[in-house]
């Protein structure tokens, strides 16, 4: 077992966050999205519901343009996103009808999920987990804010 309290979190957040997303993943290629897989419910997960563009979903994932414009292509040919270009060489990334309807059918399984965890460890307790998660983003985020100065 890990000695660190913060490792053990770090373990077991990926956990959780690997299985939502195999979770969601499998029920959407049992309802016809043949081709949905867990990265690519991961990449879309980041995007904006308007308009995104490849430089600000880089730097928001932390990766390389090059990495976004393979992946943003490959959903293009999926036909979950659509690229439209604008002036000189930018491109704005967005989702196809396609694209709104996965996002969609994800929110919804999403929600039927919510409904398990509700009756197998209890609104209150998922509602103070939640709450704790979020107070330690918190004080990870400040923390990395006051060593980076």
């Amino acid at each position: 077992m890990a000695d660190s309290q913060s490792l053990r979190l770090v373990l077991g957040t990926a956990g959780v966050h690997d299985h939502l997303t195999q979770y969601v993943a499998q029920i959407l290629n049992h309802k016809g999205y043949d081709d949905v897989s867990p990265a690519m419910l991961n990449f879309l997960s980041t995007l904006d519901c308007g308009v995104n563009y490849g430089s600000e979903i880089a730097r928001r994932l932390n990766v390389s343009r090059q990495m976004v414009a393979k992946t943003v292509k490959e959903l293009c040919q999926a036909g979950y996103l659509e690229q439209v270009q604008i002036k000189g060489n930018q491109k704005q990334i967005l989702f196809t009808t396609s694209g709104e309807q996965l996002m969609s059918d994800v929110r919804t399984l999403l929600a039927q999920l919510d409904k398990v965890l509700c009756e197998e460890i209890g609104e209150t307790a998922l509602d103070e987990a939640i709450a704790i998660l979020d107070a330690i983003q918190f004080v990870v985020s400040t923390e990395l804010q006051t060593r980076s100065k």
